[in-house]
């Protein structure tokens, strides 16, 4: 059962108990409750919206980072705050792909379905250095 009906299913629940308890203002009271919590989710994906459209399209402070807070069946409204900017669209893929890469080269890729976090995948730059290549430390 996802998180969708839960909802639906607690908002009935809400009206029936309200009008066992009080009757018609019950209802009304439970009515009034679940109108302040729509209005404080809208609220909440407006806001996301608001702090993602100032910020350059498909950039990230982090790639690795994001990648890190990521978490399947997120929304996209839950995966705006932590991008900080709306996604860029991959072109060429069917299906929602969306890309954000950080100031490095490092990119997420993340895939929706359903308007859901499917999968994502954190994809770095090729590095000329190999493994034994990197700084040396002497003691």
């Amino acid at each position: 059962m996802s998180r969708g009906w839960i909802a639906w299913v607690l908002a009935v629940a809400a009206i029936g108990a309200g009008h066992a308890s009080y009757g018609w203002p019950g209802v009304a009271l439970a009515g009034t409750v679940i109108v302040f919590w729509l209005l404080l989710d809208f609220s909440r994906a407006m806001r996301a919206m608001r702090r993602a459209a100032t910020a350059p399209k498909g950039s990230v402070p982090s790639a690795v980072m994001l990648a890190a807070r990521l978490r399947p069946g997120m929304t996209m409204v839950d995966v705006l705050p932590l991008a900080g900017s709306l996604g860029e669209p991959v072109s060429g893929v069917a299906g929602e792909h969306y890309r954000w890469t950080d100031a490095g080269g490092s990119a997420v890729v993340a895939i929706f379905g359903g308007a859901r976090l499917q999968s994502w995948d954190l994809q770095r730059p090729e590095t000329n250095e190999g493994p034994d290549e990197g700084p040396s430390r002497t003691a």
